[in-house]
């Protein structure tokens, strides 16, 4: 189920043409989520643009959206979707917090294992 839902979230975050698409495997490594996805727009409206696309598609699909914080300021949205959480930045902030460096333990997957 969850490799469904990351399928689903990575290709709602692609369809809006989502920056430099990032899949963390967070299953051994903390107890949030198994997945984070990672990207960026390079707008306030791209980066809302990408968070509804993953709200509308787990909707659509009957996956709940937990909770959704940071929409309205779009610097960076947080998506979650229980067993995935996506981590939607504004180009400007993204290298600023660097969540990829934070959390290196953790494996990344290649977009053709999705």
């Amino acid at each position: 189920m969850n490799e469904t839902l990351l399928q689903l979230a990575y290709k709602a975050a692609d369809d809006k043409h989502a920056e430099d698409i990032v899949v963390l495997n967070m299953g051994n490594i903390s107890l949030l989520a198994d997945y984070f996805i990672i990207c960026h727009g390079n707008s306030d409206r791209q980066v809302q643009a990408i968070a509804r696309e993953l709200q509308e598609k787990a909707h659509e699909n009957g996956y709940e959206v937990k909770r959704m914080e940071g929409f309205d300021t779009a610097r960076w949205v947080l998506v979650d979707l229980g067993d995935v959480v996506a981590h939607v930045f504004h180009k400007d902030e993204r290298a600023y917090y660097n969540l990829e460096r934070l959390w290196g333990d953790a494996p990344q997957l290649d977009a053709p294992e999705l």
